[in-house]
């Protein structure tokens, strides 16, 4: 009688890729509570979290032409890549438009604007919009680059992304009268949503064919691509002056170097 099963190598494997997906996740969203922390306590000046977010910035392009859409375009082909990288900005900007609207209940643009620009800064549903649009996709998008490899890139470009972002938001969430403990939990809930998306990001892509990994891959980096344009790089322009351009320099460099 056998008392204890044969090893499966595979079994083993799959599980070796999660927990990975999972420690990646991990790292990369404990900026988030690292930040909430800090900005519980510290108000920062809003040229250091633009000079942040510059830096997460350069990362970020960094990483998505290497590790993200360079890794597509080699496995699939320009067509592939190319048709992935649209659909995936157009994924985020519907997504944005929809979401904009149904939190600030207005559909002019240059209203929109400036209402969804202050419940940003703010607490509840426009918080977490704001959390799901800018995290998920970077979160979904390092998951499925595991399955290449692990992409300890576009891991510290997420982590120096979430800082400035749950830093700024724990700063405006405590002038809005919520206590410390409310604040960091709400932004440690997001950071185990954020680690989940890895997971699963990780799991979906696990069993892709090249062609479709490929599309997946460039998906990824056009919806990190669209949140860059929209919500990362204009934050940093408004309040990293006149340091944005050199962070931004600084950050694609150190992004490239750990690439390499």
């Amino acid at each position: 009688m056998t008392l204890f099963r044969s090893h499966d190598p595979f079994r083993t494997a799959r599980i070796t890729a999660v927990l990975t997906a999972a420690l990646f996740g991990l790292a990369a969203s404990s900026a988030l509570v690292i930040g909430a922390a800090v900005g519980s306590f510290w108000d920062p000046p809003r040229q250091v979290t633009g000079v942040l977010l510059a830096f997460a910035s350069g990362a970020l392009i960094s990483a998505l032409a290497v590790e993200l859409f360079g890794e597509a375009f080699e496995l699939g082909g320009a067509v592939r890549a190319g048709l992935g990288l649209l659909a995936g900005a157009a994924a985020f900007v519907t997504a944005d438009t929809v979401l904009d609207r149904y939190v600030t209940g207005r559909s002019d643009p240059e209203q929109r604007e400036v209402a969804s620009a202050g419940s940003r800064r703010g607490v509840g549903l426009a918080l977490l919009a704001a959390v799901t649009l800018d995290g998920v996709p970077e979160n979904l998008a390092l998951g499925v680059s595991l399955v290449t490899g692990a992409s300890l890139t576009l891991l510290v470009a997420i982590f120096f992304s979430n800082l400035p972002e749950s830093l700024v938001g724990a700063v405006a969430m405590r002038a809005g009268g919520q206590g410390t403990r409310s604040v960091l939990t709400t932004w440690t809930l997001c950071a185990l949503l954020l680690a989940a998306a890895v997971v699963f990001g990780r799991v979906l892509a696990g069993g892709l064919s090249d062609n479709v990994l490929a599309v997946a891959l460039a998906f990824a980096g056009g919806a990190v691509l669209a949140s860059l344009a929209d919500t990362l790089m204009p934050e940093a322009f408004e309040h990293g002056r006149p340091f944005n351009a050199f962070a931004t320099a600084a950050g694609f460099f150190l992004s490239f170097v750990l690439a390499a």
